[in-house]
């Protein structure tokens, strides 16, 4: 390490030593309460413990005995024929454990202010849990019993300040078993190991360690059960001392298992977007991503992370992987125009991540467009939801993004009553609804079709205010209407196909890790009519999106009651629900950075979104708000529809038809959308985009 890296980590640990330290009054009174704790055992009633006392020490005794290991005696009677080491003896068995106990403490609080709180932990541990044992199998002291024929050699000396003089008469008596004197001892040893103390220190303390055993025995308070059950009192308080030092491990949370209970090899669930950066003037090369990413790496954690220990019965962690495989998370290629582009996007959405690395990708492509490069980006969908991703990306780029303001809070109380009864309405309204329409037809097959399209943002805008509708409205409205230009005769089945509408409940400024969106179901009238008529139609259904009870029932059922269920019982679910079963397609409106951007130098110049297709599902189209640019990604099941590109067409076409119809007269506006706010919120939650 050179002299600015010995500098940095010195001054990082000179930090963590101030902080440490600003809590000294902290530790002084957690050492008072553990004092307290002591003393309201020993101030246990003395008449019942004293009769179950002595019938314990007799009982540990008969088993030294039965052992061969009761040399307690024999060592008591010798050192209480020696005068001066017996008073030496006492000084050290009533001094020297707290002493050394004391000064590691503060040495360690100094010296060591980043192993200082695991060693005070367990510390603290041993002697709680010592406390519990001399509180429920109080032990009489040998010295106690002397018709056994032990000496008190603290009483036949006189020794000032030691157990059982009379400066310490009101010590608990029956505080045998396990030793604490022992017990601190060997704790001392432990934590001067840990941090490498002087071999000269360690050998003093494994001296000291001997001659306290000596002592505690020699001195006839404790048996030699007493010193040996020290042991795995240190044992088990500084392993536990360091599982709670150790940053816990994060288990992937029930709404992003759901997302891998539902994966198959047909239907991958990785999630993205292609953004196209201008670089007619300097290029981009994968060298430069490989560099932005590393440097970022520490705002992502999902970049260097992997989930990990799955189980029938648990879910698994995020684990961070030692190493990057860059050469496949990062990859270059070149493709002939945007129909190659497409091919290739169509190609990697049919490819499962392998769990064996972090759930992302990127792929640098060039030749989409003249004097511009593609970076497609995608990530398991068990690391975020759209909003997520988008914001993993944006976390990438320049200038930094900040994250939405927190509109105003309203009462808790209110609020929390407002969301259980909207809960419980939702709940009620999602158990009645009638079963989904005919399905559309799908091949079945991991195989995918991939179409683009952008369209002016402030078009889009035009036509939903002419007709007075809302811009999730005309996106759907344009879906619905392309799928009857687009699809097979016949794949209109009775009219109507249901698609899911992804709702953020993600507050403002949330993390962007997770998944926090719920998701209504609107069945969109795909059948032959005007498409005024559809919008009309369509803007009626899609108050259901509004009123937000169902939204707050979906999130429930999300968040909390998968939460509670058995993993075997939430991957089945999963599976049911999120199927073709219940819906045929996902229709997304997804909020995108605001101004100008740049990926490692390059401008940006737009970004289409990749949603994967739920199992079975044969639809998934999202769009995504870019630089006055209203971006389409279309998935596809090539069983529904086998060019892309004429599904996309018709979206246009859809939506030059509503401007071509809208009154000339522009219509009021619609009521401005409420910010999004924190479920769960008093006000229904809206979709994801704020584009109308």
């Amino acid at each position: 390490m050179g002299t600015d890296g010995a500098v940095t980590a010195r001054d990082a640990v000179l930090t963590r030593g101030g902080a440490a330290r600003a809590h000294a009054f902290g530790e002084v009174l957690l050492g008072l309460a553990l004092f307290a704790l002591y003393l309201l055992v020993a101030m246990l009633p003395e008449e019942p413990r004293t009769r179950l006392a002595r019938a314990h020490g007799e009982t540990l005794y008969d088993i030294e005995r039965a052992l061969r290991l009761d040399v307690e005696l024999t060592l008591n009677e010798w050192l209480a024929d020696q005068s001066l080491v017996r008073v030496l003896a006492n000084y050290e068995y009533a001094i020297t454990y707290v002493a050394s106990a004391l000064a590691l403490l503060v040495w360690l609080f100094v010296r060591h202010p980043d192993r200082y709180r695991t060693a005070r932990t367990a510390f603290v541990l041993l002697n709680v849990i010592a406390l519990a044992c001399f509180a429920l199998y109080p032990v009489m002291p040998p010295r106690l019993m002397p018709d056994l024929g032990f000496v008190d050699t603290v009483r036949l000396g006189g020794t000032w300040g030691s157990w059982g003089s009379p400066l310490v008469e009101h010590a608990d008596r029956f505080a045998a078993l396990p030793s604490l004197h022992m017990a601190w001892t060997l704790w001392v040893g432990v934590e001067l190991a840990r941090v490498k103390a002087h071999r000269s220190v360690q050998a003093v303390n494994t001296v000291h360690i001997i001659v306290t055993g000596y002592v505690i025995m020699a001195t006839a308070n404790h048996f030699v059960v007493d010193a040996l059950a020290a042991v795995p009192l240190v044992a088990v308080s500084v392993y536990a001392a360091e599982r709670l030092a150790r940053p816990s491990a994060e288990r992937v949370r029930a709404p992003d298992a759901f997302f891998l209970a539902v994966e198959t090899e047909r239907a991958p669930q990785h999630t993205g977007g292609v953004i196209m950066l201008d670089t007619s003037r300097d290029p981009l090369h994968r060298a430069d991503l490989i560099r932005l990413v590393a440097e970022r790496m520490d705002r992502l954690p999902r970049f260097r992370q992997r989930p990990h220990g799955a189980g029938r019965w648990r879910r698994p962690v995020w684990r961070d992987q030692p190493a990057v495989d860059w050469d496949w998370h990062v990859t270059e290629l070149r493709v002939d125009g945007m129909d190659g582009l497409r091919e290739v996007i169509a190609r990697v959405q049919a490819e499962p991540f392998p769990r064996d690395r972090p759930l992302w990708r990127m792929l640098l492509v060039r030749g989409a467009e003249p004097g511009r490069t593609a970076v497609v980006f995608l990530m398991h969908h068990v690391v975020a939801d759209g909003v997520g991703v988008v914001a993993q990306a944006a976390a990438l780029m320049e200038p930094p993004q900040d994250p939405a303001p927190a509109g105003p809070r309203r009462g808790r109380v209110r609020t929390a009553l407002t969301a259980a009864v909207g809960t419980a309405v939702g709940l009620g309204q999602l158990a009645i609804d009638v079963a989904p329409p005919a399905r559309l037809p799908a091949a079945g097959t991991p195989e995918r079709r991939f179409g683009t399209l952008h369209l002016p943002l402030d078009l889009v805008r035009d036509v939903s205010r002419r007709h007075g509708v809302r811009v999730t409205d005309v996106v759907l409205c344009a879906v619905a209407g392309a799928l009857h230009r687009a699809a097979p005769p016949g794949a209109d089945g009775r009219g109507t196909c249901r698609v899911a509408v992804p709702l953020m409940m993600r507050a403002p400024g949330g993390a962007m890790e997770g998944n926090h969106t719920s998701a209504v179901m609107v069945d969109l009238p795909i059948g032959a009519m005007p498409e005024t008529a559809r919008l009309a139609d369509i803007a009626r259904r899609c108050k259901v999106l509004r009123s937000g009870t169902r939204a707050l029932a979906a999130w429930f059922v999300m968040r909390q009651a998968a939460r509670l269920m058995p993993v075997p019982l939430h991957a089945r679910f999963a599976r049911a629900a999120y199927s073709e079963r219940f819906l045929q397609g996902i229709v997304s409106s997804l909020p995108g950075p605001g101004g100008p951007l740049r990926l490692a130098g390059a401008p940006l110049a737009a970004v289409y979104p990749v949603v994967p297709l739920a199992p079975g599902a044969p639809l998934a189209v999202a769009a995504l708000g870019v630089s006055r640019e209203l971006c389409f990604g279309v998935s596809l099941d090539p069983g529904l529809v086998d060019d892309a590109d004429a599904l996309t067409a018709a979206i246009g076409a859809v939506i030059d038809d509503l401007r071509a119809a809208a009154p000339l007269a522009a219509s009021p506006p619609p009521a401005p959308e409420p910010p999004e706010s924190e479920p769960p919120a008093p006000e229904p939650p809206e979709p994801e985009p704020r584009l109308g």
